[in-house]
C-alpha cells in the first residue's frame, strides 16, 4: 500500500546537462497566512492543515563560528567551549568518572531509488546544511583532566561503526546504537581506546533510512534497554511494508536477551531520559511534514509502555491525518496525546533533566531540550536550546530560551544544537554538529 508522493514544478527544478541533475529550489509563499503558530505547551492550538505539494524549502546555509564567536546563553548563564575541531559530533554519553564519549556520525550513504523523489529533495536539503559528508564512524573520548570546564585530552576511542548515536553503559559493557544494529563493547573504567570489535547484540530496522539515528537508554536498575527507531518516511508514502518495526521505541531485556515493541506511532523518537522524580521515561519527537508551517508541532513526552502515539494515522492525539489512505480509525481512537509541544519543524533531538545540576535555581527543576532547527518552514523555527519547567513531574509554564544566536542576522546557521547532557560537576554540554563544538553552559558566578 502506498500512499503517493505528489511533486509539482513550482516547488523545483531540475535541469538535466550532461547526464548531471542541478537542483534549484523555487521559493513560493504558501497559500496561508505565514504567522507564527510555533505551537508550544501542553495545549497548543493547531491551525487547519495546508498541504503542500512539496515540502516548504527554507534552509539555513552553512557559515559555522569564526573569530570566537559563540551562542547567547539566557540571564544567569554563560556559555563557553568544551572541546571543538569535531567531524559532526551527534550524541554524547557522560561515564562515570566523568569522561565523556562522542559519537560523530552522518547518514549512511544510500543510493536507493525507492525512496521517492520527495525523500532525494530532502536529503539534498540538508547536504546544503552541511548534513552531506561521510560518516566519521566513530567514538571520541574527552577529559577534563583538571576540572576547569575544558576537555584537555581527546582520544579516538572506538572505530568502525555504522553511523552511531546513542550509547549506554551496563557494567562493564558499553552499548552503542548504529544505524542498523545494537553492538556492544568491553570497558573498563578510564581506558581511553577500545580496540575490541563490536558485538552485535540485535539487528535494528535498517536499510533504506529517511531516518537513520538510534538512541539507547539503560533503566535505572540496569536490566533493560530502550531503543529509539524512527519512521521510512513523512506519512508512509513508501509504503507501510517498510514501517515494520519503525516509529517506535523497543525495549530490549538483557538477562533475557529478548526484544519487544514498548511504545509505537512515535514518528521520529530522538531523546531518551528518565524524570527523576516519577521515574518514567521520556522521549522528544519530530513530528510530519507537508501540510503547512505551523503544523505539527514537534513534542516531548512521557512514554507509556504499550501506549500508541498516531503516527502516521493522526497527529497531536486524534487529529486525523487524511493523506494516509486507507484510513484506521480504530487506531485513531487509541492515540495518546503527547505531553507538551516544543514547536513546529524545530527537530527537537536531545532531552536532558536538570535536577541534580548544579545551574542557578532557575534552571534547576525541568527539561533542557536540544533544538536543530527547521529547513522547512518560514519562518525558520529551532536552532536554540530551550527550557521546560517542571512540576510534580509534569511540565509547568512555557518553554524559555536557554542558548540562542545559532543562526546569524542573515539566517545563516552558525552551529545547530543536538545532544545534551550534565557534566560530572553538573554544568550542561551542548553539541553542536555543524559548529563543530561540545559548548559548557554553566551558572554565573553569584547567580542563584
Amino acid at each position: 500500500m502506498r500512499t503517493g508522493t505528489k511533486i509539482g514544478l513550482s516547488a523545483l527544478a531540475v535541469v538535466l546537462l550532461g547526464g548531471a541533475a542541478f537542483i534549484r529550489f523555487i521559493v513560493y509563499p504558501e497559500s496561508a497566512s505565514l504567522e507564527v503558530a510555533q505551537g508550544t505547551g501542553a495545549n497548543p492550538t493547531l491551525p487547519k492543515p495546508n498541504p503542500t505539494i512539496m515540502p516548504t524549502v527554507n534552509i539555513a546555509r552553512v557559515k559555522r563560528w569564526t573569530n570566537g564567536a559563540k551562542p547567547q546563553a539566557a540571564q544567569g548563564l554563560q556559555v563557553a567551549v568544551y572541546a571543538e575541531g569535531f567531524d559532526h559530533p551527534r550524541w554524547m554519553h557522560l561515564l562515570p568518572n566523568g569522561d565523556v564519549l562522542v559519537a560523530e556520525a552522518n547518514k549512511p550513504k544510500t543510493d536507493d531509488p525507492s525512496t521517492g523523489i520527495a525523500d532525494w529533495v530532502a536529503d539534498k536539503v540538508k547536504s546544503m546544511a552541511g548534513a552531506g559528508v561521510p560518516s566519521p564512524d566513530r567514538i571520541v573520548l574527552l577529559r577534563d583532566k583538571d576540572g576547569d570546564g575544558t576537555a584537555e585530552e581527546r582520544h579516538v576511542f572506538l572505530k568502525g561503526l555504522h553511523s552511531p548515536f546513542g550509547m549506554a553503559l551496563v557494567g562493564g559493557d558499553l552499548y552503542v546504537a548504529n544505524a542498523d544494529a545494537l553492538v556492544k563493547v568491553p570497558y573498563q573504567a578510564g581506558q581511553t581506546e577500545v580496540t575490541a570489535t563490536p558485538e552485535k547484540v540485535v539487528d535494528l530496522p535498517a536499510g533504506i533510512n529517511h531516518h537513520w539515528t538510534k538512541n539507547v537508554i539503560a533503566s535505572p536498575d540496569g536490566q533493560k534497554l530502550f531503543i529509539t527507531v524512527g519512521s521510512n518516511s513523512n506519512v508512509g508514502e513508501n509504503g507501510l511494508e517498510l514501517e515494520k518495526g519503525r516509529a517506535a521505541i523497543w525495549e530490549y531485556t538483557i538477562p533475557a536477551k529478548g526484544m519487544r515493541e514498548y511504545a509505537t506511532g512515535l514518528r521520529n523518537p530522538n531523546g531518551l531520559a528518565f524524570e527523576p522524580k516519577t521515574g518514567a521515561l521520556w522521549t522528544a519527537v519530530n513530528e510530519r511534514d507537508e501540510i503547512g508551517s505551523d503544523l505539527v508541532p514537534d513534542y516531548v513526552t512521557s512514554v507509556q509502555e504499550g501506549g500508541f502515539y498516531g503516527w502516521p494515522y493522526a497527529y497531536w492525539g486524534k487529529h486525523v491525518d487524511e493523506r494516509v489512505q486507507p484510513p484506521r480509525p480504530d487506531l485513531v481512537a487509541k492515540s495518546i496525546t503527547p505531553d507538551y509541544a516544543v514547536g513546529t519543524h524545530t527537530a527537537s533531538l536531545g532531552i536532558a533533566f536538570s535536577m541534580g545540576s548544579q545551574l542557578p535555581e532557575a534552571w534547576k527543576n525541568g527539561l533542557f531540550v536540544a533544538q536543530h532547527g527547521s529547513w522547512n518552514r518560514r519562518p525558520k523555527s529551532g536552532y536554540k536550546v530551550i527550557y521546560v519547567p517542571f512540576q510534580d513531574g509534569k511540565p509547568a509554564g512555557q518553554p524559555v530560551d536557554a542558548l540562542t544566536g545559532f543562526l546569524n542576522g542573515d539566517e545563516k546557521a552558525l552551529g545547530r544544537p543536538v545532544g545534551v547532557i550534565l557534566d560530572k560537576t553538573g554544568a550542561l554540554l551542548v553539541s553542536d554538529d555543524v559548529g563543530k563544538v561540545i559548548w559548557r553552559v554553566s551558572g554565573v558566578s553569584g547567580t542563584q
